[in-house]
């Protein structure tokens, strides 16, 4: 027990008062993180004998995956993860794409109305999205009508919105490569330039290639922002494309109707419990988590990079 006591003794005597209170705030904050999760985690294991007894707390007196199998074959995981992918992806690269550039435009160029386009490109993020949705919904019913083209339940009115930059919170992702490529000095694009190169190559030789932890930061952000989203998800694209986060929204009913077709489950099984749902939240978090897991030191680098740390 000495052996184990002195370590952390020592450790506490080189800490400064000043040190000691960061690190208890730091900790307190990643518990306020870390607790939902294992929350969900340790929920999501339990049998439905352990949900209704009131002395399980957190560990669960028999461990159950049946929860997980279920939520998995009510969520139909094997299309709806492939489709978020597919979905979350496409929009993500369409958004870091036209966010560079646009970012790369007001960083490096003086043009008229300069200051008028970059206010309206920060309302685009101040608005509601309620007040924005409204337009472009009757904007896609009206090229339905005018040129026959089925746009709502589908995807391309996001894809359309992504491409002339205004996806998800678009805003934030060109201010963060404006931000970005105003550090990087001029004097190389003026280099490149007496080498002959045009804008294009400038910006694809020079700017893109300084910028990847940047693309990479924002690529997830987008990622990750369209994964979640399901307001404007629902109003445009209407359950015509199975996706995870959406179907995970509409669990109660989907598994009312799951429950009463299927002859899977046992009696003990035919009711949604919250064993259930913290079981779907789970499953629909963990490729967010996955990733996140596999790329978080190009993340941190590339956050560093920039410029979001305030530095």
């Amino acid at each position: 027990m000495a052996k184990t006591i002195k370590p952390v003794i020592r450790f506490l005597k080189q800490l400064n008062y000043l040190n000691l209170v960061i690190y208890v705030a730091l900790i307190l904050i990643s518990y306020q993180f870390i607790y939902p999760l294992l929350r969900m985690i340790m929920t999501s294991l339990m049998s439905p004998e352990d949900i209704i007894n009131p002395t399980v707390n957190w560990l669960p007196k028999s461990w159950s995956f049946g929860n997980i199998q279920t939520a998995l074959r009510v969520l139909d995981l094997k299309v709806t993860l492939r489709n978020s992918i597919i979905f979350s992806g496409l929009l993500a690269l369409c958004q870091t794409a036209v966010s560079a550039m646009t970012g790369y435009a007001f960083a490096r160029y003086k043009f008229k109305f300069k200051n008028f386009w970059f206010i309206m490109v920060i309302l685009t993020f101040i608005l509601p999205t309620p007040i924005m949705l409204i337009p472009r919904t009757m904007m896609a019913v009206s090229v339905r009508e005018v040129f026959g083209v089925q746009m709502i339940g589908t995807v391309y009115p996001q894809l359309l919105m992504a491409i002339t930059g205004q996806g998800i919170y678009s805003a934030i992702l060109v201010l963060i490569f404006y931000n970005f490529i105003r550090l990087i000095p001029r004097a190389l694009d003026e280099a490149a330039a007496i080498d002959g190169a045009n804008p294009m190559q400038i910006f694809y030789h020079v700017i893109l290639k300084l910028s990847l932890s940047t693309i990479l930061v924002v690529f997830l952000f987008s990622f990750v922002w369209n994964w979640n989203e399901t307001y404007i998800t629902n109003t445009l694209v209407r359950g015509q494309i199975p996706l995870l986060p959406p179907r995970l929204a509409m669990f109660d009913s989907i598994f009312e109707n799951y429950a009463s077709s299927s002859g899977g489950l046992d009696q003990g099984q035919q009711r949604v419990n919250e064993a259930y749902k913290m079981s779907a939240t789970l499953i629909s978090i963990l490729p967010l988590l996955i990733m996140y897991m596999v790329v978080q030191k190009q993340l941190i680098k590339g956050i560093e990079s920039a410029g979001l740390t305030g530095e």
